[in-house]
């Protein structure tokens, strides 16, 4: 049983926890970040289990990593059915487990399934990320796996989930916002720049150039941008 005796305190669990520190997300993507986090699980967790993470945007479960077709197979069947531990663990932020799946009153249809896979135990931990509901999934192939000191490491793998899931939502935000503002920048300078034709042109004032723009956008139903790099470009106000 791999990891059984550690604790978090020394390897392998701390050490798959600071390498997951050591990421430099700017360099990932959301998908191979979450994959750093279930193959570290795995690692640590009894021989044979196998991890995933339960991502839910609109009411939609989807899995944004594996390590295995045991979790793969085990996560499609409660999204199909509609409810199972990982989907309950990502919706209430409760640390669910199936400590023998043989004894396991809830879920009856699924638990039909997870004995059929080869599956005995498993757990459910909430990954507290900002933006959405998530949860960190491990499956075990016989009853009563986890430690308490793996319970936790599955608490603190999910946490660090979180992050990376927080870090990624904000760095894709903040690179939208870079291109939204190189495009308004670049909207800006054609627009002044066709507003200076206009006023040499027709010796008018600033407000009355950029109103010419605006009337012959809404005369031809174009952007003014478009109109402005049009002009700047041709000399023509409307084509």
């Amino acid at each position: 049983m791999t990891g059984s005796a550690d604790r978090l305190g020394t390897s392998p669990t701390r050490q798959a926890l600071d390498e997951l520190a050591r990421l430099v997300l700017a360099g990932e993507n959301t998908q191979s970040v979450l994959q750093h986090v279930v193959d570290s699980v795995k690692r640590v967790m009894p021989e044979g289990s196998e991890a995933s993470i339960t991502l839910m945007r609109d009411q939609r479960a989807t899995t944004a990593a594996f390590s295995g077709e045991l979790a793969s197979r085990l996560d499609e069947t409660q999204y199909e059915q509609g409810s199972g531990p990982c989907m309950d663990a990502a919706l209430s932020g409760e640390l669910i487990e199936i400590t023998d799946g043989r004894t396991e009153s809830h879920w009856p249809d699924y638990i039909g399934t997870f004995l059929e896979c080869g599956a005995r135990s498993s757990l459910a931990a909430p990954v507290p990320a900002a933006h959405l509901a998530a949860g960190l999934n491990v499956y075990a192939p016989v009853a009563d796996a986890f430690t308490d000191e793996q319970r936790r490491a599955v608490t603190q793998f999910a946490a660090y989930a979180g992050v990376a899931l927080t870090n990624m939502d904000s760095l894709q935000d903040a690179r939208e916002q870079a291109e939204n503002l190189q495009v308004a920048m670049a909207s800006r300078a054609a627009i002044e720049q066709a507003k200076g034709i206009l006023i040499e042109r027709y010796k008018v004032t600033a407000d009355q150039a950029f109103r010419l723009l605006a009337d012959a956008s809404m005369r031809t139903n174009r952007k003014l941008r478009d109109l402005a790099e049009n002009l700047v470009l041709t000399g023509e106000l409307v084509p």
